[in-house]
């Protein structure tokens, strides 16, 4: 199956992020099959930061994070093999599981919805 993206909020549908830029976004991860949380970012209070394209995270966010725009939120539903395959994480993801992330792009690189959003942009 691969990834299958589904819109929850609409980004600015401009700003894209690409190969190698700095992302940073909030996630709850859980199984899709009954439902169970394994991680998030807003429980712990603290968004997640990564280069994308760099294989630092799973390759369903890899491929289906490039496709959102900045401030979008979205589910991400990824096959095993698009992120921890048959063997899974023991005690965490059971082998062979297809994940469900529901996924907001807060910063592409230093720039964010609000600058958007105000139509300024500062480079320093």
């Amino acid at each position: 199956m691969g990834i299958k993206r589904s819109v929850l909020t609409e980004g600015d549908g401009q700003s894209y992020p690409k190969k190698g830029d700095k992302l940073t976004m909030h996630y709850v991860g859980t199984l899709k099959k009954g439902g169970k949380k394994f991680d998030s970012s807003r429980d712990k209070n603290k968004p997640f930061v990564f280069t994308i394209g760099q294989g630092q995270v799973i390759r369903g966010w890899d491929e289906g994070v490039m496709e959102m725009s900045l401030g979008e939120k979205s589910t991400l539903e990824i096959s095993s093999d698009y992120a921890y395959g048959d063997q899974g994480i023991s005690g965490v993801i059971p082998g062979g599981a297809t994940l469900m992330f529901e996924v907001e792009l807060l910063k592409i690189g230093n720039l964010t919805k609000d600058w958007q959003k105000s139509g300024t942009c500062a480079l320093i």
